[in-house]
């Protein structure tokens, strides 16, 4: 094996046979398969978790189409490389096109993305861009219309056995005369469970774990065990965890935790899961108190997404401690609770004459009065005087709440009247 050669990229299948784990885009009635062999090529979105075999279709995909194949990474490519593709597009459309893999491609801004429309649209560039995160947030939506969208499943255990099958006899070949190692298929199907669906870092797994095993060995749990830590082993349930320490640790107004909390998301490379937690918080445990946050937070996590890793860690651990250490409140979120468990109990249907179209009978325009206020009722007749926003005890709603009592001239119990 060539130094820095990742053994994962010399297994890489060569054909839709091998690709594990996704039977129903690329087994023998798979639906991208069957597209494929009746001769159609599409512009395609591979979406799904890591480790899945989205570039491995792709490479299968490009060599088997015999269409001029260049592959980008949004994580690291720049608009110039985008132009730079687009310009062999005029050497070798009479050829059929250029196939264009942008991988990740939720790293692209909007105008990178846009660039290629033209291109997309008259078939000199055929696209496959994949991603992990949903596209319908992450990509262009013009590059969705044009595009058809596959979704890529965690792989089961027991589908990553013949992979790591071909792992064990390449490193066993690969080691020469000395005494082959072994291993059940019981201890591959854990290996596969411990990388979570992720074929990649299965077989990077096994690696490690062949080799500290002794020659003519077999490939025990333990060992196994041995490599498997928590960031190894990045499951489903450990990125909810952390996700939702970071905003318990935000809600309690704890700036340290938060600090740590963003730090481990980030070095796990979740930057868009935690853009979108980010600006959760924002709204649901600050809200009124602040509101200035949510507008805070989501343009930290514009320049975020723009930078890239590393440098997004600067903008996105500036919006965390502001919302950490910021007044707290979570009164816009009961409320829209409230108002939706009324809605649930179908409540709320029979609104009042004044607010029906198109008369809108006996509604008064409230800017026509004074303070641009006038008391009439908005909800409907059978919630008539319900409330469902209270607001929190911070300086902020406390001015707003104190502001509208004196425009509706309401009273509190303790108001003692102007002498």
């Amino acid at each position: 094996m060539a130094h820095n050669e990742q053994l994962a990229d010399i297994l890489r299948p060569a054909s839709f046979n091998d690709i594990v784990g996704q039977d129903a885009l690329f087994g023998p009635r798979g639906t991208v398969r069957r597209m494929l062999e009746s001769g159609r090529m599409t512009n395609m979105i591979f979406y799904g978790p890591p480790g899945t075999g989205k570039t491995t279709a792709a490479s299968v995909i490009a060599a088997q189409s015999g269409m001029v194949f260049r592959k980008l990474n949004a994580t690291s490519a720049s608009l110039a490389d985008v132009k730079a593709v687009i310009a062999e597009t005029n050497t070798v459309f009479s050829t059929g096109g250029l196939l264009l893999y942008l991988d990740e491609i939720q790293y692209f801004n909007r105008k990178q993305q846009q660039s290629l429309l033209e291109y997309m649209e008259d078939g000199r560039i055929t696209l496959i861009a994949s991603t992990t995160e949903n596209p319908h947030f992450y990509v262009y939506n013009a590059i969705i219309s044009r595009s058809s969208l596959f979704e890529f499943k965690r792989v089961a255990p027991a589908a990553v056995v013949p992979v790591l099958r071909r792992a064990l006899d390449y490193l066993n070949k690969s080691a020469g005369d000395k005494a082959p190692r072994t291993a059940d298929d019981e201890v591959l199907a854990y290996v596969g469970k411990c990388a979570g669906g992720d074929v990649r870092r299965a077989v990077n797994l096994f690696e490690n774990v062949f080799f500290a095993t002794d020659e003519g060995a077999a490939c025990e749990r333990e060992t196994v065990d041995a490599f498997s830590s928590p960031i190894g082993n990045f499951n489903d349930d450990a990125h909810y965890d952390l996700l939702s320490c970071l905003q318990k640790s935000i809600r309690g107004s704890d700036p340290d935790a938060t600090a740590f909390y963003v730090s481990k998301l980030l070095s796990l490379g979740e930057l868009n899961s935690l853009c979108r937690r980010l600006q959760v918080i924002a709204s649901e445990d600050i809200g009124a108190a602040w509101p200035l946050a949510p507008m805070l937070t989501r343009a930290c996590c514009e320049s975020a997404r723009e930078l890239g890793l590393p440098e997004a860690k600067i903008p996105l651990i500036n919006a965390a401690i502001q919302l950490a250490t910021a007044p707290k409140s979570n009164a816009t979120y009961l409320a829209m609770h409230a108002a939706d468990a009324d809605i649930e109990q179908g409540l709320g249907n029979d609104v009042p004459v004044h607010l029906q179209s198109p008369l809108f009978k006996g509604y008064k325009y409230p800017h026509d009065y004074p303070n641009h206020y006038v008391a009439q009722q908005y909800l409907p007749n059978d919630l008539k005087g319900k409330k469902y926003y209270v607001p929190g005890e911070n300086k902020t709603e406390q001015a707003a709440a104190a502001y509208w009592d004196a425009v509706k001239g309401i009273k509190k119990p303790t108001d003692e009247p102007k002498k």
